[in-house]
């Protein structure tokens, strides 16, 4: 058994309001289900998020809603946690963003600006001369100066590159777009990325066949151009104060945040399962070699990937670098883009109160972005859960329970065979394919279950009709039942509801050790049923005991 201990990190959620559905779709769904496959196996996890309240957008979100940004991420927060419980989401801590998360925060940076990490710069900024302010981040928009599309400031969703300080084409405020934007001279703290090149590159080439090809060809891109200073302080108004005596007045660049905030989101996770460190980063520290996998959308490829990797090796060997990350694409409504201004949007919480939480994790785990954009809708939804998942399972259950009663084997012990044992384990490895990050896909897993539980179906139909004879072959329905076993187990990482409910009514657990999978008999039982996807009633008790 692996015994290394795996932090999985889903970027923190910026606290402008709840999730949507498009949030659940990329890293909450793929981090989960590999954390619940990581303890299914037996490994040691800790999965852990909290918010990101400093980021620009909490603040331009406030002032359009009319509320100040404490009472907008404090009411997000909670909005936040209570959508990823309804969920299942699996946390072992979802931090609060407080004091601690403050000097955590602090201590990180303050070490590298003693260690002399950080350069003085002056630079051009975007500045709104009605409200007199900097526009950085979220306050700011204009065209990518890489690909020409419509962008924030920072980093451009579309191609992923950064555009820093004055090189977006065109800006103008996010908040007032009549507002007339000039350039302003400010003089910042930055980190200059290109002393990092030679380990990046380094970093990149040892990893890169782990990557998805999207994210492979945005890091070839960024290390084929000079590697841009990375901000961290900014002359704003929101944010944790520079503690910097060279930058009197400004803040910590939200995006500076990212590491020391993970860590201190891992810190809060591991005392939730009974762990107590002396600092924030010990699990990050080089010395306990931890795995270290992100999930993230491909908008934040750049940020994670290379400026707070250059931030952990400024640190000198002080931390374990990541091992790996998982990126993925948008994710549409109905074929347009979410957004929330214009009212396109739907939310998770409203989400479950309709459809059962094991079809919404079904659904978005069979349409997950992995590769290139990906698209909800409600008629989609239902008719794929229908006819892939609820119907086939409903009918294997009923064709089990006709099947074990024309063998007159109810409560007794069935047999298993080789071949049934043989075939279970090959089940098994097709879903580890699935599940690990070599290959890691959710999607290929969804239908990987369609696929085993069509086979299933034709196996059932076949010894309920007599083409088998149960009675005189006891084995046959003995290696059904261990396949259903298998199926339930390596599904349960996704079909979380009916995994519980299934191994509580067979007497088994959800592990995927190998072993579990080589009994000599096995004992049948009474499957539970799915419900459809309009069962709001179903809805709504997922929803009230989240997993």
């Amino acid at each position: 058994m692996n015994e290394r201990r795996a932090i999985i990190i889903d970027t923190p959620p910026t606290s402008n309001g709840d999730l949507h559905v498009g949030h659940l779709a990329g890293p909450f769904m793929a981090a989960d289900v590999y954390a619940r496959y990581l303890r299914a196996n037996g490994r040691p996890v800790v999965f852990s998020s909290g918010t990101d309240d400093s980021q620009t957008y909490v603040l331009s979100s406030a002032r359009r809603k009319g509320l100040t940004p404490e009472e907008l991420s404090g009411r997000s927060w909670h909005e936040i946690r209570g959508t990823l419980a309804g969920m299942g989401v699996s946390l072992d801590g979802f931090a609060p963003y407080d004091d601690r998360y403050r000097a955590s925060v602090l201590s990180f940076l303050t070490a590298l600006h003693r260690a002399g990490r950080f350069r003085e710069k002056t630079v051009m900024l975007p500045y709104s001369e009605r409200r007199g302010e900097y526009l950085v981040e979220g306050l700011v928009c204009g065209y990518c100066p890489i690909c020409l599309v419509e962008s924030r400031g920072g980093l451009c969703e579309t191609c992923g590159h950064p555009n820093n300080f004055d090189e977006l084409i065109r800006p103008r405020s996010t908040i007032d777009p009549d507002d007339v934007v000039t350039h302003r001279e400010a003089r910042i703290l930055v980190l200059p990325m290109e002393e990092y090149r030679d380990r990046l590159t380094a970093y990149y080439r040892e990893r890169e066949p782990r990557l998805r090809p999207h994210t492979t060809q945005l890091v070839r891109e960024v290390l084929a151009r000079p590697l841009p200073d990375f901000p961290i302080t900014y002359p704003i108004g929101w944010g944790i104060p520079a503690p910097f005596p060279e930058t009197p007045g400004q803040r910590i660049n939200a995006w500076a945040e990212g590491m020391p905030a993970v860590m201190y989101t891992t810190a809060y996770a591991a005392e939730r399962l009974g762990e107590r460190h002396a600092a924030d980063d010990e699990l990050w520290r080089a010395e306990h070699d931890p795995e270290i996998v992100y999930f993230i959308g491909f908008d934040n490829v750049y940020f994670w990937g290379f400026t707070h990797i250059a931030l952990l090796m400024a640190h000198e060997g002080r931390y374990a670098l990541p091992d790996t990350f998982i990126s993925n694409e948008f994710y549409e409504l109905e074929n347009a883009k979410f957004s929330t201004s214009l009212g396109h949007v739907l939310y998770t919480k409203d989400l479950l109160k309709e459809v059962p939480r094991d079809l919404v994790r079904f659904y978005l785990a069979i349409s997950a972005p992995e590769h290139q954009l990906a698209n909800f809708g409600r008629e989609a939804l239902a008719r794929v859960c229908g006819d892939r998942l609820v119907r086939p399972w409903n009918r294997l259950a009923g064709l089990l329970g006709k099947a074990v009663a024309d063998a007159g084997a109810e409560g007794a012990d069935l047999p298993v065979s080789d071949e049934g044992r043989r075939r279970a384990e090959a089940v098994l490895a097709r879903f580890r394919a699935c599940y690990e990050l070599s290959g890691y896909s959710l999607t290929r897993a969804a239908n990987l279950i369609v696929g085993q539980l069509d086979r299933l179906v034709g196996e059932a139909r076949l010894v309920h009709e007599g083409h088998r004879d149960a009675a005189d072959d006891p084995a046959r329905l003995g290696d059904l039942f261990l396949d259903v076993r298998v199926l339930v187990a390596c599904a349960s990482p996704i079909l979380i509801d009916l995994a519980r409910a299934a191994g509580e009514a067979g007497g088994f657990t959800c592990r995927l050790d190998a072993e579990e999978f080589r009994p000599a008999r096995v004992t049948p039982f009474a499957l539970p049923l799915l419900a459809t996807p309009g069962d709001t009633a179903a809805a709504r008790r997922a929803t009230l005991d989240p997993q």
